[in-house]
């Protein structure tokens, strides 16, 4: 298992020039978890993508049927104390610190391709190149 973050979720379900990494990321592990938080972030990148004319409405909710598909009974409440405490220390956003605070929950890596929480904590994110690439 790993906790995918909404870019992840975003290149595996919106076609772009990311996917083919995404699709080797769930070609290692197909078994994503994130926290509930991920809905209303995927849910954004889809209004952004819609509003800016990229896609139409029926590629965005065939996207997010893709990724409501993959993480379908994988999605969990994070505990908010853990969350905040994580922000504190790395001054990552509380949105971030939500998928770090789940993949240290459940001791498996975060697969993220964000710069500040791959730098914040090496020790849980692990890059998407990297992930595809070790397993």
């Amino acid at each position: 298992m790993i906790v995918a973050d909404t870019n992840l979720v975003a290149y595996f379900s919106i076609q772009s020039e990311q996917s083919a990494l995404a699709e080797a990321v769930f070609a290692a592990d197909d078994s994503w978890a994130a926290p509930l938080l991920w809905r209303s972030e995927f849910r954004n990148t889809l209004v952004n993508y819609l509003r800016a004319g990229r896609m139409s409405l029926d590629l965005a909710l065939h996207s997010l049927q893709t990724a409501e598909d993959v993480l379908e009974r994988r999605e969990y409440p994070v505990d908010s104390e853990k969350v905040l405490e994580l922000a504190a220390k790395s001054g990552c956003s509380g949105y971030d610190c939500e998928y770090v605070a789940l993949a240290m929950d459940f001791g498996v890596p975060l697969v993220t391709s964000d710069k500040q929480i791959l730098r914040e904590f090496p020790k849980i994110a692990v890059s998407l190149e990297q992930f595809a690439k070790k397993n």
